[in-house]
This record gives structure tokens, C-alpha cells and sequence, in this order.
């Protein structure tokens, strides 16, 4: 237990049982093993026969004394290292050398702990004696591990991994989380709040100041997400370097070569929208890639295509083409448009840039601005069109029915082109957030058939059901049940959505046809073989049936909107038979 001790020439209890198997008087034996080992004050002697009388044991005076003594010196070493002596590091290291042999003794092990933290730069042969002794190892500082990790990247993946798998858990599990609303989805936290959260701020630490700590974990995120294809990855290393940001550390942000593009498109996720002054200076920086340097394009488009990064881009393109509707403008003539729209593809493209190793801009498919564009603002056209005559006295209405089918343009570059489908997707959430049930019916056997099967994602599927209810009274209606029900049971080969569905219905189950109900609950039956998540849902939705059954629904509250998008006025005249988006 007090190993070390003989090193520094201080007896031990080997050396007080040796004292007593040999002498004759054990007694005096005792008594000048206490005065040669006690504390070294003359004046202390005549005073201890006074705790004697008062039945303090000599232990506990003692133990008082060194607690005493050790937060001092713990104090002290603290001072010297954060004083500007020119050899403070010099007396740090000569105190380690004596003290680090009484390293394993508990009530000193604080101490050496204390000047191996504050250290800049530990002795290789005590860091190496630290990382070979797993307890050592364990209650050491994070500023003596971070020595240890930047020469260890396997120890540190180790310790990192962790946190890497936990964090992906926590974003799965938000998006099948069991609330189910517009106002509190995926997207609704701030990106501060989203970087304080738990992981972010563990990594941010261990990493500190050390830029090899960094590039090893990027190095971790890039290599996962090539293994997994998972967006939330990009997330991380977006969150990771924004989170060194808000704490000024610069070393870091300062080699970062996307720290001024993250930081100016982490301000566009917060507002929600591209505005036109921040457009400029994302062009700029994507302009200003150095020949030499296109790797920087990796890195780039990992932070774009983060989700929120994602969503924020095509939300800024839904609005601008709002804008360019009430302008009778066409899509390419916007170069804000353009530019969103090449940010969009350089973010959809990072896998196979990172995988590929080509680090070249995706070239953006032109008939994605003259075709599929102008083939949604038809759609839009036909709805307004359709308003517009639904609202004229009886006898000027045309025969005309709403269109049920969609331009070949529109559904084609949804099937084939993944910039296209992220547009066209949003869009289905926009008309849902209108509650345009015409336009969605029309829309949604569309997503039977995307680019990569993207409309069976979880994050358009988690937002989907939540746009879902604002129009939860359309449900009572056989022909719209039969539309959203049939496209989403079309693919209930991925399992994610048959969870969705069930997520979806134990809201909104009230409010479904009952006969539809009924017809949907044998289709839903969970395979004998599923996870435990989906049996819960399933068992959850029977429980509400057969509470219904015995009691009426609950009233519904409509939920007040702020929406994120600001309705744009647009002309009404003949020439101009446009709405907004």
C-alpha cells in the first residue's frame, strides 16, 4: 500500500516490523520509531501529550496535519503553474520526480496527479508508465490523457467510440420520438442548444487545444461516415467545430480551413433562411477554394450535407422561388437560386466525393433549372387556377376537375436526380403545411418511386407524419386515407416506415375512418421477428383503440403556425394565374 516509500529514504510498516522482531524494548523501540518518522517540529513534542489527555489519537492529529498540508501543496503547484516564472515547469518536474514513486498511495496519488495536469509537456517515461497502468490511467487528468492520445490513435478511437455511438442513438431516437408535431420536430433546437448537448461537449474537451486531437476525430467521422452513409455524422463535425468556436479556442478554428463557411452557414440554420448578404460570402468562400487545396471540398461538402444544413438550403429555395413567382421571374435567372441550388448538390454529392477522392464540385444537371423547376411551378399553377374557379359564380365555372396526375418532368427528375428529390419532397411537406389536400393527393403516389428511395428516409418521413396533422380531419375521409395509407404500405419492405406509420396513428387514430382503421390494423400486425420498438408502438395504438371504444375522443386543438416561411402577396391577374409556393 505504500510502495515507494523506501525510494525516498521514509520508513515503512516493512521497516517498523523489522524494528519490533529485533529489538528487546518495544516500547522505546516504538517511541523513537514515532520520533525519527513524526512531523520534524522540536516544538511539536511537548504539545502532543496534550492530545493524549484529550483522547485524540495520534493517527487522526496526523492525518489532519497531512490533509492539511496536501490541499496546500496541491494550491501551491496550481500557483506556480499558472505564474509566468520562466522555470516554473523546471520545479513542476523536479516535485513530479519526487513525488511520482508515491504515485499508487491514495492519499498522494492527488497530488502527482496535480502537477502531471499542469504539466505542458509530461516526461515520455512517466506518460508511459501512466498509459500501462489501467488505474493510473483512469484518474488521470484529460489534459495528461491528451499527451497520452495524440501519440495513440487507437487508445483514443477507443475512448472516442463511444461517444460516436451514442450520439448517432440520440438522433435516431429523436426522430421516431413519440411527439409528433410541426412546431417540435427534428430541426426545431437552435444550433447552440444542439451543441451543448452531452457528446458534443465531452469531445470538445478532450480534444482541448490539440490540433491532432482534432484531425483525429474528423479523420473518425469521415471514415464512418463512408462505412455507414450517415448524415448525422456531418452533423457532428459541423456541431464539433462550431463548439470549439463558441469557446475561442483558436489554435483550432484557426487551421480549420471551413471554420469562416461553417460559422457564416451555422448563422443561415439559425435564421432558417439563406438571406442574399450571407449567399455572397458562402459563394465567396466556395469561390475562393485554392488550387493545390481542393480537398477542402471534402470537408466542405460534409458540413453541407448535414441535415440542417440541408434543410435550411432547400427551405431558402422554396422561398426564393416564392419570391420569383410574384416577380414573374424565371428560376434561372436568380443567381441566389443558382447558388443554393450548387450548395444543395455539393452537399448531396459528399459521399462520393469523400469516397471517390476527386475533390471537384459536382456539376449541377441545368435541365434540374429549366425543366423540374418549372414543371413544380406548373403544379402550382393548376392549384391556383383551380382556386381561383372554385370561388366563381356557378354558372362561369368550367367541367374541369383538379389534375390527379403529374408533368413528366416533375416525377421524372424525382425518380432520377437527387437534387430534384430534395426539392420535390420539401415541396409535399410545403403544400402539407398549406393543409392543400388537392395538391397532396396529387402529390404523394409520387413517392412510391424517388431517387434512392430518399421519401423512405426517416428524417422526410419523421417530418411527413408531422406535417400529417395539421391535416388530421382530412382523415375521416376514405379517398385520402387511401392515398397517403396506399403510398406508405407500398413500401413496407423498409421497416422504418412501418414504424412511422404506427408512430403517426397512435396520434391521429381518432381521427381515421374507422372502417379504414380496422382494415389497417390487420396490415400493420408486427412480424414475428421485429424489434422491440415496433412491438411497443403496435401495443401502444391497440391500447388507445380500446380505450376509444370506451370512451369519445378528446377535442382537438389546432396548433397556432409559425411556419418559417412568409407568405408572399402575388398579383391575380390574368397574366400571372400564380399563388404562393
Amino acid at each position: 500500500m505504500f510502495a515507494g516509500l523506501p525510494e525516498l529514504g521514509i520508513a515503512n510498516g516493512e521497516d517498523l516490523k523489522e524494528t519490533l522482531t529485533n529489538c528487546t524494548e518495544p516500547l522505546k523501540a516504538i517511541d523513537q520509531f514515532q520520533m525519527e518518522n513524526g512531523i520534524l517540529l522540536p516544538t511539536l513534542q511537548s504539545a502532543l501529550p496534550f492530545l493524549d489527555l484529550h483522547g485524540t489519537p495520534r493517527l487522526e492529529f496526523h492525518q489532519s496535519v497531512f490533509d492539511e498540508l496536501r490541499e496546500k501543496l496541491m494550491e501551491r503547484v496550481a500557483i506556480i503553474a499558472e505564474g509566468k516564472d520562466e522555470d516554473r515547469y523546471t520545479k513542476l518536474e523536479e516535485l513530479l520526480e519526487k513525488s511520482f514513486p508515491l504515485v499508487k498511495i491514495p492519499s498522494i496519488q492527488p497530488v502527482v496527479m496535480q502537477v502531471l495536469k499542469h504539466l505542458p509537456k509530461v516526461p515520455e517515461k512517466k506518460l508511459k508508465l501512466v498509459m500501462a497502468d489501467k488505474e493510473l490511467y483512469k484518474v488521470c487528468a484529460v489534459e495528461v490523457k491528451r499527451q497520452i492520445w495524440q501519440d495513440n490513435q487507437a487508445l483514443f478511437g477507443d475512448e472516442v467510440s463511444p461517444l460516436l455511438k451514442q450520439y448517432i442513438v440520440e438522433k435516431e431516437a429523436a426522430l421516431f420520438s413519440s411527439d409528433l408535431s410541426i412546431l417540435h420536430n427534428f430541426f426545431s433546437s437552435s444550433p447552440k442548444t444542439r451543441r451543448q448537448g452531452e457528446v458534443v461537449t465531452k469531445l470538445t474537451q478532450m480534444i482541448g487545444k490539440n490540433v491532432k486531437l482534432y484531425d483525429m476525430v474528423l479523420q473518425f467521422l469521415r471514415t464512418l461516415f463512408l462505412r455507414t452513409r450517415n448524415v448525422h455524422y456531418c452533423t457532428l463535425r459541423a456541431e464539433l467545430l462550431m463548439s470549439l468556436h463558441d469557446l475561442d479556442i483558436s489554435e483550432i478554428c484557426s487551421v480549420d480551413p471551413c471554420h469562416k463557411f461553417t460559422w457564416c452557414l451555422d448563422a443561415c440554420i439559425r435564421e432558417k433562411f439563406v438571406d442574399g448578404k450571407r449567399a455572397r460570402e458562402l459563394q465567396g468562400f466556395l469561390d475562393g477554394v485554392k488550387k493545390g487545396h481542393e480537398q477542402v471540398l471534402g470537408d466542405l461538402s460534409m458540413i453541407l450535407c448535414d441535415p440542417f444544413a440541408c434543410n435550411t438550403l432547400v427551405l431558402s429555395i422554396i422561398r426564393n422561388l416564392q419570391e420569383l413567382l410574384s416577380q414573374d421571374s424565371l428560376p434561372r435567372d436568380s443567381p441566389d437560386l443558382l447558388l443554393l441550388l450548387r450548395m444543395l448538390s455539393l452537399g448531396q454529392g459528399a459521399w462520393d466525393m469523400i469516397d471517390s477522392q476527386v475533390f471537384k464540385e459536382p456539376r449541377l444537371d441545368l435541365e434540374v433549372v429549366t425543366r423540374f423547376l418549372p414543371a413544380m411551378m406548373s403544379v402550382v399553377v393548376d392549384d391556383h387556377t383551380f382556386i381561383v374557379e372554385q370561388k366563381l359564380p356557378n354558372e362561369e365555372k368550367s367541367s374541369l376537375s383538379y389534375p390527379t396526375t403529374l408533368p413528366d418532368a416533375f416525377s421524372r427528375y424525382l425518380q432520377d436526380n437527387r437534387v430534384a428529390c430534395e426539392m420535390g419532397l420539401y415541396y409535399v411537406l410545403h403544400i402539407a403545411k398549406l393543409r392543400n389536400k388537392n395538391a397532396l393527393q396529387r402529390l404523394l403516389p409520387a413517392l412510391v418511386d424517388t431517387y434512392n428511395d430518399m421519401a423512405f428516409g426517416d428524417i422526410f418521413l419523421h417530418l411527413l407524419t408531422g406535417h400529417l396533422t395539421l391535416l388530421s380531419d382530412e382523415f375521416g375521409s376514405e379517398d385520402f386515407c387511401s392515398v397517403v395509407f396506399d403510398v406508405l404500405q407500398k413500401v413496407q419492405k423498409h421497416k422504418n416506415v412501418h414504424r412511422h406509420i404506427l408512430r403517426m396513428l397512435v396520434h391521429l387514430h381518432h381521427k381515421v375512418l374507422p372502417s379504414y382503421m380496422e382494415t389497417l390494423m390487420k396490415t400493420l400486425e408486427p412480424p414475428k421477428q421485429c424489434s422491440e420498438p415496433l412491438k411497443e408502438l403496435h401495443s401502444q395504438l391497440t391500447e388507445k383503440l380500446e380505450a376509444q371504444k370506451k370512451s369519445p375522443p378528446p377535442p382537438d386543438e389546432t396548433p397556432s403556425l409559425d411556419l418559417g416561411l412568409h407568405p408572399v402577396s402575388v398579383p391575380t391577374t390574368p397574366s400571372t394565374p400564380t399563388t404562393p409556393l
